[in-house]
């Protein structure tokens, strides 16, 4: 339809629902939203629900910590239901994999009075110990730099690096597969061997080590 110099198309028409209409008697305007996705905070700001408040009488220079903890945390109806319903919360992307660093025999570890023996003799394997070992029996594995390898391996339960059995196929490379998962390397500027370590691991591929 056109009138004049204006032309009317079905973008000027709100849409609405003849059954909401029939049952509620009244004119219904409706719309599809197909997500509810937002930026950042699911349930703040954008979805942000009813504001908090908090009223009551007490004495002056009165404290109760009990109190002021229970009454802390304050959840949205909005949250409720995002909650109910079992939805994700937060997404990280791309994932990110922490990479210890460390001299030899200088990994952490957890050790009670009962296993403070076993714990010395047999120390907890971790992600650089378990990389050089698959150094030493992956061909593939001796090209990469330690911060790369988690773009072909994941880190299992039973702390070791394993090839990625899903994703993207790397060309040339029958069963191998690549993964934006990012591998982070933290390091203490404290230590000046241990900065030192760090920078040779970042920079060389796993041939140098074996």
């Amino acid at each position: 339809m056109q009138n004049q110099d204006i032309e009317v198309d079905n973008r000027w028409v709100v849409p609405y629902s003849p059954l909401l209409s029939k049952i509620f008697k009244a004119h219904i305007n409706v719309e599809n939203c197909n997500s509810v996705k937002s930026i950042k905070y699911i349930c703040k700001y954008v979805n942000k629900g009813s504001d908090m408040a908090v009223f009551g009488v007490a004495a002056d220079n009165s404290h109760d910590e009990m109190a002021q903890y229970q009454i802390g945390r304050y959840i949205s109806t909005n949250e409720t239901l995002w909650r109910i319903y079992s939805y994700p919360m937060h997404e990280r992307f791309s994932a990110v994999v922490h990479l210890a660093v460390h001299l030899k025999n200088g990994q952490r570890v957890y050790f009670t009075n009962e296993n403070i023996q076993e714990k010395v003799a047999r120390p907890s394997a971790t992600t650089l110990t378990t990389f050089f070992q698959l150094c030493a029996s992956d061909e593939f594995a001796r090209t990469l730099l330690y911060s790369d390898v988690t773009h072909y391996y994941t880190w299992t339960a039973q702390k070791t690096w394993q090839r990625r059995k899903k994703r993207t196929a790397v060309d040339g490379h029958p069963g191998l597969f690549y993964a934006q998962t990012m591998g982070r390397i933290h390091s203490s500027s404290k230590y000046g061997r241990m900065l030192l370590f760090a920078a040779v691991v970042s920079e060389c591929c796993g041939a140098a080590f074996i």
